[in-house]
């Protein structure tokens, strides 16, 4: 429900009969995804069926608002409106006209059901397939991780269904416009030898990774008939919401189908786009304007004070001004002058600091004066480019020392970086010895401080040097009946007999028949670990890491299960290997859609603006940092060049690369002030976390900012 009173201008738009398209656009927080969830709530309170109604985001948890308003009691009265991805809504016909189309679309096997891919088991198909042309040489002089190297190729199977062209087309485009150095222009030729592959292997069994659920989705399902009469008969009414992060698919799709809705409500976020990376093409999306009856602009923020968003417009002008070394080329006309007294009200930043954990001392500092002064947790972001192990580790002991709650997220952390992952395999591995995967000593002590409760890395290792033994037949655990009494003594009972307890559970579980992975940790789990004395008991982020492993298993299983079986593979061993490949475990909604406990949320800036929420207040760490600016390399993928508006054959140069950088933070920036209700932070420091002095663009933008208003 909306935290303001609604305007005139929003009443029209919710309360209007339920006919047309109206083309809705303007800067986030003027209000436009409050009338997207009250339109829908308004259209169902006339009588209109849930069921009519299709909500399209580009991003799942970009809905929340939407599925948080249809859990209000009495909302749903029959059935509830189906909120979609594009990916979503091509599985869901795929599955459904699946006889219709899977042998015009080229699957070996059209007489079996589809079996489609989660991202990471994508990637294990890839690494089945690229692993065996790696020992043979293939990208040779290319220096990137095997899980960086699977992720990029199966982004290039995205880009090209993104964009509605071939898939042959990936690395023509990439040779004709991207300069290599010399020596590695082979590395075109084999991305494509690798998606080629790939295609052909899931055309062979059957599979279906997002890419090909797309192209089968518009090439074969889109202009069928029966799948149009489907889709007209069954959604009457469209609301789609951050139009501006989709691909060019979805404007397609959508100018098509405008016309076969009796009312459509489309909103555009101006000046975001943060998924391009991703695919996300703004500018496509602007033509099905052209195509409603009405285009309505607000411009009016109903979250930053006004001080607070002149200051993001300073700031986004001043990132896009070229330097003087590539030509002044001013993109605007600079904006209006701060008023008077704006950037002291809500800009802070520390005294001269000259070390990176100083700024972090002071960070916490802020955070701490702004709970004492009333100010819930829950409205706290810490917020940098990229929150690495070390920084989240020194920022979440700093808080916790504190007495301060927190939270992260970061999506690209793979499953196996976490604590609780690395000890649940490692005991899976133990009472599996057949698989012939055996942990680390060090590995088994870190299982033991994650496993018990107030186990201590001393005592752990002092247990793992007397009890775990490697043998020819694997490890072997010694009961703690058998350690000597001073031993026994130093590590305690109460921990030793802990132990004992998961030791004998093991050996009782190895007695009997093994069962699957996923099985096998729910009962570790639920029989031992979350036991009272047991480190999972009272650890509720432990919990659902092992929650998250549990269902990442489970869709491993049943994705490539019965290939494995066939080929005499445990598919619980196979899973463990490709933990240790490094291929990304997939991130489930639950693990940042929903806030929790009111707590400090630390967070790269690109996940936060994903989240669509406005907070109090803002730090933002290490503005000096390059991160903020640069992009991530990728040497076998380019999200430009492989985008279809791109022109064939003109190079990308280091120009291109500086302008994009400089609008990409530029929108960053706007849409982090716009998010942003009472104040931003800037952490600054003269040494980087390396001890190295920087000061990246958005630096110099602040400073220049600061300079001009005598701060």
């Amino acid at each position: 429900m909306p935290t303001f009173p609604l305007t005139p201008s929003q009443r029209t738009l919710i309360e209007a009969p339920p006919r047309g398209a109206v083309f809705l656009r303007g800067p986030a927080g003027s209000g436009k995804t409050t009338v997207g969830v009250e339109r829908m709530l308004h259209l169902m309170a006339q009588g209109i069926p849930g069921g009519q109604i299709l909500i399209l985001v580009p991003q799942r948890t970009l809905g929340e608002p939407y599925t948080l308003a249809l859990q209000t009691p009495g909302v749903i009265n029959g059935t509830a409106p189906d909120l979609l991805t594009i990916g979503g809504l091509a599985r869901r016909m795929t599955e459904l006209f699946w006889p219709l189309v899977a042998e015009e679309a080229g699957f070996a096997r059209p007489d079996l059901p589809p079996v489609f891919l989660t991202l990471e088991t994508a990637q294990y198909y890839m690494a089945h397939l690229v692993r065996p042309r790696l020992q043979e040489g293939m990208f040779t002089g290319l220096t990137i991780s095997r899980n960086r190297l699977y992720s990029q190729l199966v982004d290039n199977l995205n880009k090209a269904a993104f964009n509605a062209y071939p898939l042959a087309e990936v690395s023509r485009r990439l040779k004709a416009s991207w300069p290599v150095e010399s020596g590695h222009a082979h590395i075109f030729d084999e991305t494509q030898t690798c998606i080629d592959d790939f295609r052909r292997f899931c055309l062979e069994h059957n599979l279906l990774d997002f890419s090909l659920q797309l192209e089968v989705f518009r090439r074969h399902l889109w202009d069928t008939p029966l799948c149009r009469e489907y889709l007209q008969d069954t959604y009457r009414h469209l609301i789609a919401d951050n139009l501006e992060e989709n691909p060019p698919l979805v404007a397609d799709l959508l100018s098509e189908w405008l016309p076969d809705f009796e009312s459509a409500l489309l909103i555009f976020d101006e000046e975001a786009g943060y998924r391009r990376f991703l695919g996300a093409d703004p500018q496509s999306m602007l033509p099905l304007a052209e195509l409603c009856g009405e285009t309505v602009r607000f411009s009016e923020s109903h979250v930053t004070p006004g001080e607070l968003l002149d200051l993001g417009e300073h700031l986004a002008h001043w990132v896009r001004l070229r330097p003087p070394s590539e030509g002044d080329a001013d993109p605007k006309e600079p904006p209006p002058p701060i008023r008077r007294g704006s950037v002291s009200r809500y800009l802070a930043y520390p005294p001269d600091l000259r070390y990176y954990p100083q700024m972090l001392d002071w960070v916490t500092e802020q955070i701490a004066a702004l709970v004492d002064d009333g100010v819930p947790p829950g409205e706290i972001v810490v917020l940098a480019p990229f929150l690495i192990d070390s920084l989240r580790f020194a920022l979440t002991t700093r808080l916790e020392d504190a007495g301060l709650p927190t939270r992260s997220h970061r999506p690209s952390r793979a499953l196996r970086e976490e604590p609780a992952t690395r000890s649940l395999l490692t005991l899976a591995a133990l009472a599996h010895p057949d698989w012939g995967i055996y942990p680390a000593a060090f590995d088994f002590s870190a299982a033991l401080m994650q496993s018990i409760e107030a186990m201590d890395l001393v005592r752990a290792r002092l247990l793992t040097d007397i009890v775990y033994r490697l043998g020819p037949e694997g490890p072997r655990l010694t009961p703690f009946e058998n350690l000597e009494e001073a031993a026994r003594e130093r590590i305690t009972y109460r921990l030793g007999m802990a132990y004992e307890n998961l030791r004998q559970w093991l050996v009782v579980y190895q007695d009997g028949a093994p069962q699957p992975l996923d099985h096998f940790i729910r009962r570790l789990f639920g029989e031992v670990l979350s036991q009272p004395g047991y480190g999972f008991h009272s650890d509720y982020d432990a919990a659902q890491t092992a929650a998250m492993l549990v269902e990442s298993v489970r869709k491993f299983r049943w994705a490539v299960g019965d290939v494995l079986e066939a080929e005499g593979v445990p598919v619980g061993k196979e899973y463990l290997r490709m933990v240790e490949d490094g291929v990304i475990a997939a991130q489930y909604l639950g693990r940042w859609q929903s806030p929790e406990a009111d707590a400090v949320f630390l967070s790269p800036a690109y996940t936060f603006l994903m989240q669509n929420r406005a907070v109090d207040y803002q730090f933002w760490l290490d503005i000096g940092s390059m991160q903020w600016f640069t992009r991530i390399a990728q040497p076998l993928t380019h999200p430009y060049i492989l985008n279809r508006r791109w022109e064939f054959g003109r190079p990308w140069t280091d120009f291109d690369e500086a302008d994009t950088n400089r609008e990409t933070l530029a929108r960053l920036a706007l849409g982090l002030v716009r998010r942003c209700r009472k104040g931003i932070y800037l952490g600054i420091s003269e040494l980087n976390e390396q001890g190295y002095e920087q000061r990246g663009p958005l630096f110099r933008a602040l400073a220049r900012i600061l300079m001009e208003t005598g701060n």
